[in-house]
């Protein structure tokens, strides 16, 4: 026969499981973030066109935040880029999409609807400006475009911001100097190979497919946007700041670049949001942005290089409260 525990057995092991519990409640609290457990709810992200980086890179993060936040629906949009990215988050329209530096120096010095309500999540990776000719064109540089037929991306994009900015820098009117035709990187590389545009200006990381893919196809090169143009392009200041020189490196096209790297301009794409967006959910968002970096990076290269040391650097943008935990959740 088993012994009858006694009062006082039976009391030490109330207290140890009541002891128990509370240990199991503060380690609970520990390891979960402060504020709201879980994210719930609905999110739009606004992406870019089909087929540019922008959009593939929204395409695989979808995943990965499906798989981070469970009781998140996900919705992903495409766009014409950067300038209408950045409307659709200040109306409210999306919460979350990705804009180059400029694009959001320029909406904010513009006043636009909603623009002192943005808020930054993360510095992603460089946007590289790539000039888009056939092999045997006679243009050199941008200043040869006169008179040409250009893809300069769409209304809403940032490809638009800088295209223009760039034909002026080197004097040709972007209305009349050159016949411009707005379309995106989805549908600009057959109308060069169709013989319909004499070139096309694209913004994006590197390698982009559609790019890549027109290369593989069809004889083209990468036009030079030397340092001197680049420094008339800078010396316009305001958000012309945020343009930088760098070089396409010889190895990011092979069939077009020949084994020779290429002068161009670059610019960051930042992660933007509001102040309306629930802490919790920026938080976490944020975090699926950085530790998803390399899973996504081996399909979309250029998420490989959004970096943690430098992601909250989002100038000209503040940095929204709940990416600000994240940051302090994993500082040294």
């Amino acid at each position: 026969m088993l012994p009858v525990p006694s009062r006082f057995g039976r009391r030490r092991a109330l207290q140890a499981g009541a002891a128990l519990a509370v240990v199991l409640g503060l380690l609970a609290w520990w390891l979960l973030p402060l504020g709201e457990r879980t994210p719930r709810g609905t999110l739009t992200f606004s992406t870019g066109v089909p087929s540019g980086v922008y959009q593939r890179y929204g395409e695989r993060l979808e995943g990965a935040l499906a798989k981070d936040m469970p009781e998140v629906s996900i919705r992903l949009r495409n766009s014409e880029g950067s300038q209408q990215n950045l409307a659709r988050v200040a109306s409210g329209e999306a919460d979350f999409t990705i804009a180059t530096a400029d694009a959001v120096a320029t909406y904010l010095r513009d006043r636009k609807p909603g623009s002192g309500r943005l808020r930054g999540c993360v510095r992603l990776y460089d946007d590289y400006v790539q000039l888009v000719v056939p092999r045997d064109s006679d243009v050199r540089g941008v200043a040869d475009l006169r008179g040409k037929r250009v893809g300069v991306g769409q209304e809403g994009s940032g490809v638009r911001l800088v295209a223009d900015r760039l034909l002026k820098a080197a004097g040709v009117d972007p209305a009349r100097g050159v016949t411009p035709v707005s379309a995106g990187i989805n549908t600009m590389p057959e109308l060069l190979a169709s013989g319909d545009l004499d070139a096309f200006f694209w913004s994006g990381g590197l390698p982009t497919g559609a790019v890549q893919g027109l290369s593989e196809r069809f004889a083209i090169r990468l036009v030079p946007l030397e340092e001197p143009l680049v420094k008339k392009l800078q010396s316009a200041g305001g958000s012309a700041r945020y343009y930088r020189s760098t070089l396409i490196p010889a190895d990011a096209y092979d069939h077009a670049q020949q084994g020779q790297s290429v002068t161009t301009v670059a610019v960051a794409n930042l992660l933007i949001t509001t102040d309306r967006t629930d802490p919790a959910m920026t938080e976490a968002f944020t975090r699926t942005v950085i530790n998803s970096r390399d899973r996504i990076g081996r399909e979309v290269h250029p998420a490989q290089l959004v970096d943690l040391r430098t992601a909250i650097y989002t100038d000209p943008l503040a940095v929204h409260e709940g990416a600000k935990r994240y940051y302090r959740s994993v500082k040294p």
